[in-house]
């Protein structure tokens, strides 16, 4: 039972992962930027949740909603006024300003009064219910982590392969200038891929929420997020989901079967073993190009 109960939280953990993982890849393969604030982007939509529920006394589903909502607008708006005008500069340069823009958002909401000096829990109804079977005891926060996440991948894969935005975002991440020319307007598929990275970051910020305490440094959960992103293979959405479970496991059986300690590191050096024999990572193709 305790191998069961280790697999599920494992799971959950890695959802998360995977998810904030999910953005990191959806604008690399459109733009070939590394967002290296996604996991602020995750900070503030927990933030949007905790304000819409607790502070508004709205319902969690629909707080969940709203906040998503917020957050790809702030996509939006993080796309066309901060990163469209450096387009076409080295991309060491965005990286900066993406990294940047991490340290903005974690000042910003430091300095908002009685906020962002404090640790918040988001005491939803069902943050301590669980479900027994058996000898089994399953945290419900951590099951709907779980269900919601293949929901929203089940809705991505329908967007990107049923849509005609979805196959213009598809296009655009292939090949920007042959989409160009075919009539994709390419800067406002950039401009959704950063809503819905951000979209997808704030339901991570939402799910994790119940099942963590939510301040100001959450947003560092994004540097496990990028090493699942990387494990995958970083221009893989499958890669993505699959190396966020690898990396929840990879903790949950660290911290439970290895000395104190080893849970924080034991994902960077399984990390380290995979890119030294599969430098692309798990499900990451070699790409060439000309010169």
């Amino acid at each position: 039972m305790q191998l069961a109960q280790i697999l599920i939280s494992g799971i959950a953990q890695g959802c998360i992962y995977g998810l904030i993982a999910l953005g990191f890849v959806l604008i690399y393969k459109a733009t070939e930027t590394v967002n290296f604030a996604q996991g602020e982007l995750m900070m503030l939509g927990a933030f949007a949740g905790l304000a819409i529920y607790a502070g508004l006394g709205w319902p969690f589903p629909l707080a969940c909603v709203i906040a998503l909502g917020v957050m790809a607008l702030a996509g939006l708006a993080i796309e066309r006024v901060v990163l469209r005008p450096i387009l076409g500069q080295p991309a060491f340069a965005i990286v900066l300003v993406t990294i940047g823009l991490g340290y903005v958002a974690r000042g910003a909401v430091t300095m908002v009064p009685n906020v962002g000096t404090e640790t918040f829990a988001l005491d939803v109804p069902y943050r301590f219910a669980t479900v027994s079977a058996g000898a089994l005891v399953i945290s419900v926060p951590q099951l709907i982590v779980i269900a919601v996440t293949a929901a929203l991948c089940v809705a991505l894969f329908a967007l990107f392969r049923y849509t005609k935005i979805g196959i213009a975002m598809q296009a655009t991440s292939q090949n920007q200038l042959a989409a160009y020319y075919m009539g994709i307007p390419v800067k406002r598929m950039f401009s959704l891929i950063w809503a819905i990275s951000a979209g997808v970051a704030a339901v991570a910020g939402v799910l994790l929420a119940p099942v963590s305490l939510i301040d100001v440094n959450l947003g560092f959960i994004g540097l496990k997020a990028f090493a699942a992103a990387v494990l995958g293979g970083f221009g893989s959405i499958l890669g993505a989901l699959i190396g966020g479970l690898t990396i929840g496991l990879i903790e949950m059986f660290a911290g439970t079967y290895l000395p104190q300690g080893f849970k924080d590191v034991a994902a960077y050096v399984v990390l380290l073993v995979v890119l030294a024999v599969r430098p692309q990572g798990m499900f990451g193709t070699v790409g060439r190009k000309k010169v």
